[in-house]
């Protein structure tokens, strides 16, 4: 008998539950899984053996398609980062010995970039020190869709769905005034524009959606942005504007800088929210019409209302891959998606070797932007539109969604 362990880490998504029950949903079948752990708070709730008995908590189906429906980690996060392998072994030898109390023999671990890096550094120390009763294995999350090694990351395609129908709304909002206005949205996106981009599936059912949009590989020039909204007032009265959260100069230098204290968090990464409203206030002293900046932050990513079904039907499969993967002892790997075709929408699921997705970041291709800067092509819309199809029948009670909670 093997028993399970899985954990969250890094930003939580709506569909990121859905992941932990595709885990959980291959273990209760499995004749060969005897505890199902649930590590509070990510790596950190490993090292303080901080564990949820998930048999105990998940009697039935029930409980697991309330759990994908859940938005946000339902066992907590967390954002430690492990230190160098070669460097510290301390904290891999604390793990190790918590795994082992607990006769713990699958190690799932949800998460981004920053998770697979702990994924790939403590599979490389089973794997350096002889360990091979312990198997830690990697599944996709995160909204910024910037994970190498996979089509898609679970998480994306529903924050994209939430994205392009605000976008949409906004449009038909903003466009009820005769009175010259400009409206900049700022949308997440350190490195990689994803999600901005997706601002343009609010097109698809024949809305205008929004006028310009920003993606942070570019370099963004405010002078060419003044430009254009210019170009857009002198025919129209609204103007609508998606920016990425980390849009940077040609020198690389973010533009929310400005407004910004130069901390970082526990991984380096600088704090860049604000890009919007420092372009507010530059159209109010280049142009001086009205013009009101938009954040639109964490709802982004935990609007369950609104789900993709397409996201968390793959959520939960990727859960089911990599609990397959750490029972059949595939030490180090990731699931991942891979895309057969966009029409009709077909896909694969794999498993890669996480030491090429940790620390890798991917950003959105040339031709998923159009030369200009300030728009995306046909082929970021046909990439997009397959991840956002079908909606969540959400449990509700007394008005509001249920929620599964686990502690």
């Amino acid at each position: 008998m093997k028993n399970i362990l899985v954990a969250q880490s890094g930003g939580p998504t709506a569909a990121i539950n859905a992941t932990v029950a595709g885990v959980v949903t291959v273990a209760l079948s499995s004749k060969n899984v005897g505890k199902i752990y649930g590590a509070k708070n990510g790596i950190q709730g490993v090292l303080d053996e901080t564990f949820i008995d998930l048999r105990e908590k998940i009697k039935n189906n029930e409980d697991l398609v309330l759990l994908s429906h859940t938005p946000a980690a339902a066992l907590g996060s967390c954002r430690l980062k492990l230190k160098d392998l070669n460097k510290d072994k301390a904290q891999f030898e604390k793990i190790v010995e918590v795994l082992r109390k607990h006769e713990i023999n699958c190690f799932v671990y949800i998460g981004g970039n920053d998770s697979m890096d702990t994924v790939d550094k403590l599979s490389q120390y089973c794997k350096n020190h002889n360990i091979t009763d312990i198997t830690v294995v990697g599944a996709p999350k995160t909204v910024d869709n910037d994970l190498v090694g996979t089509d898609h990351c679970p998480g994306f395609g529903s924050a994209a769905k939430y994205i392009g129908v605000t976008f949409a709304e906004l449009e038909r909002d903003c466009n009820v005034y005769k009175t010259k206005a400009v409206t900049i949205v700022e949308v997440m996106g350190r490195n990689a524009g994803w999600l901005t981009a997706a601002a343009s599936l609010a097109r698809v059912n024949g809305g205008k959606g929004p006028d310009y949009i920003y993606l942070c590989e570019p370099a963004f020039s405010t002078e060419k942005f003044i430009e254009d909204v210019k170009a857009k007032l002198d025919s129209q009265d609204s103007v609508l504007i998606a920016i990425s959260e980390g849009i940077k100069n040609e020198k690389g230098q973010y533009v929310s800088e400005q407004v910004q204290s130069g901390a970082v968090d526990a991984f380096g990464h600088a704090y860049i929210a604000g890009s919007a409203k420092v372009l507010e206030d530059l159209v109010r002293e280049k142009i001086g019409c009205k013009v009101r900046s938009i954040e639109l932050n964490l709802m982004q990513r935990c609007a369950g209302h609104i789900a993709s079904a397409t996201d968390i039907e793959e959520s939960k499969m990727l859960g089911m891959k990599a609990c397959q993967c750490a029972l059949e002892g595939e030490n180090g790997v990731m699931a991942s998606i891979k895309r057969i075709s966009d029409a009709p929408y077909v896909v694969e699921y794999e498993a890669v070797p996480v030491s090429q997705v940790s620390n890798e970041e991917k950003t959105v291709p040339k031709d998923f932007m159009n030369k200009e800067g300030n728009d995306v092509t046909e082929k970021m819309m046909d990439y997009l539109k397959p991840l956002i199809q079908g909606e969540v029948s959400q449990n509700y009670k007394n008005g509001i969604p249920k929620q599964m909670i686990l502690y």
